[in-house]
């Protein structure tokens, strides 16, 4: 067994029927396929994915060192019962001369933050290790360089259809589309934003920029300290003003000491707000005894899935309105590296942070429209260059894209709780118009934000790839 790679409208009438077929070949529908191939049993598995390489996705093309996971490696194994894979592959891949960069970080490896390309080699190596595995069962996988823009569900399986190549059938079909970026991601009710802004990534567009130019972004989350990061890389020297809604920055990831899993003993938790009281108090608690308030806030992350799913509609909504903004700086942290370039322009005055919405943006994308925090009246703001920070887009109803598009207009897929995603019950089949699950069609990964809220981290995508491959093959 082997990995073909089927361009589109290339050997497709070898690869017309397969057992699963899956859509978007990132990590989500990586680790999904690395799972199916080690699970007992023959089958074909066919990945849809317009990217030459599968395992990198949006999140780990990235090519710059800079560019880091922003968990250290002992938070990031797609190995769900081996929390010390990507340490293991790291200190063999180091030892064998690869990210000598590595030295400079005075760590063990397991607090190492990797570079996100590098994150995506490792999981493209334990994607072939589990090619290996498969080969005895028979099993075979297929990456088709194409994009699914439609798909049927049928009595027995599915049918897609390609941009280019010929239609695909499958006994069952898994949306494992990945994140849309804001930045990459055309929206149908837009402000301009993506039409005038630069791609935060897109260091080569940086270079372009005059060394001193003002340079304003939006959002202030972990997409902003990557383009701090692709700025400095660029060379660029020039004031940079981020602009926000509550003007918050993520907190800087630390290494806090263990502490104990107080939700575990806690059953009288159920809603957010009862969660968000506890979880003061123990860091209350930590702090008066001299450690790291981080340490009770990242025993949180297990529970987040059931307390979110326990939750009423009102008691999702509220947290989502008023305090989605502060857990997101507080728990989804920035690496150290890049939490150092943010302190270090802050502290040269390159860098201002401010709370204020975004009105507008006029058509030469060097102006933006802003109201700022406690003023009625939105002023306009002058920049050379303008950045969108905004992070991700999970409301499948605003992402302009074919697959989306489709699969909304003819109900077969429901938008998820609070616009987050889409619906799915709890294995992850998903919910058509009339809230009733498929029995060919799935989800897993992103899409399914508001399903478990937390449904991005490798350590989440790991463990419903594991659950997911073991539904699929009772199919």
């Amino acid at each position: 067994m082997t990995l073909s790679d089927a361009p589109s409208g290339q050997a497709t009438h070898a690869i017309r029927k397969a057992d699963v077929l899956i859509v978007g070949g990132g990590l989500s529908g990586t680790l999904l396929a690395m799972q199916l191939l080690r699970l007992p049993g023959a089958r074909h598995i066919v990945v849809v994915e317009p990217r030459a390489e599968l395992g990198r996705g949006e999140a780990y093309s990235a090519t710059e060192l800079g560019h880091t996971l922003n968990g250290n490696a002992a938070r990031m194994s797609v190995e769900p019962d081996d929390a010390d894979d990507l340490t293991r592959w790291l200190q063999a891949h180091i030892a064998g001369g690869g990210w000598p960069e590595s030295a400079v970080q005075p760590v063990p490896v397991a607090e190492l933050f990797p570079p996100r390309g590098l994150f995506g080699l490792y999981a493209q190596q334990r994607l072939a290790q589990a090619l290996a595995v498969g080969e005895c069962n028979g099993s075979s996988l297929t990456h088709v360089r194409d994009e699914v823009v439609d798909l049927h569900t049928q009595a027995h399986g599915v049918r897609v259809t390609l941009k280019h190549g010929e239609p695909l059938q499958a006994g069952a079909a898994v949306l494992a589309t990945g994140m849309f970026p804001a930045a990459r991601t055309a929206q149908r009710q837009s402000s301009g934003l993506n039409a005038a802004a630069l791609d935060p990534w897109n260091i080569d567009a940086m270079r372009a920029l005059p060394v001193d130019a003002r340079v304003l972004i939006i959002g202030s989350g972990l997409t902003m300290v990557d383009a701090l990061e692709s700025l400095n890389q660029a060379g660029h020297r020039g004031p940079i003003e981020v602009f926000s809604r509550h003007g918050l920055l993520p907190r800087v990831r630390r290494q806090p000491p263990v502490w104990e899993d107080f939700l575990s003993l806690a059953v009288h938790i159920r809603s957010p707000l009862q969660l968000l009281r506890e979880l003061r108090r123990q860091c209350a608690l930590a702090q008066a005894r001299g450690i790291d308030w981080q340490a009770p806030l990242d025993t949180v992350r297990v529970h987040i899935p059931r307390l979110w799913s326990q939750a009423s509609d009102a008691q999702r909504r509220q947290f989502v309105r008023h305090v989605r903004p502060w857990w997101e700086s507080h728990h989804h942290r920035s690496p150290p590296q890049g939490d150092a370039l943010l302190q270090r322009l802050i502290e040269e005055g390159r860098l201002t942070i401010n709370a204020a919405s975004l009105q507008g943006v006029d058509s030469s994308g060097l102006r933006i429209r802003l109201r700022y925090r406690g003023q009625s009246e939105a002023v306009w703001v002058q920049g050379d260059a303008l950045i969108n920070s905004t992070g991700i887009e999970y409301d499948w109803r605003r992402v302009d894209k074919a697959l989306p598009r489709q699969l909304l207009q003819r109900g077969l897929i429901l938008p998820g709780n609070l616009g987050l995603g889409i619906a799915s019950d709890a294995g992850g089949a998903v919910l058509n118009a009339q809230a009733e699950p498929a029995s060919r069609l799935f989800a897993m990964g992103p899409p399914l934000r508001g399903m478990w809220w937390e449904s991005t981290a490798v350590t989440d995508v790991a463990l419903q790839a594991k659950a997911l491959a073991q539904r699929l093959v009772m199919l």
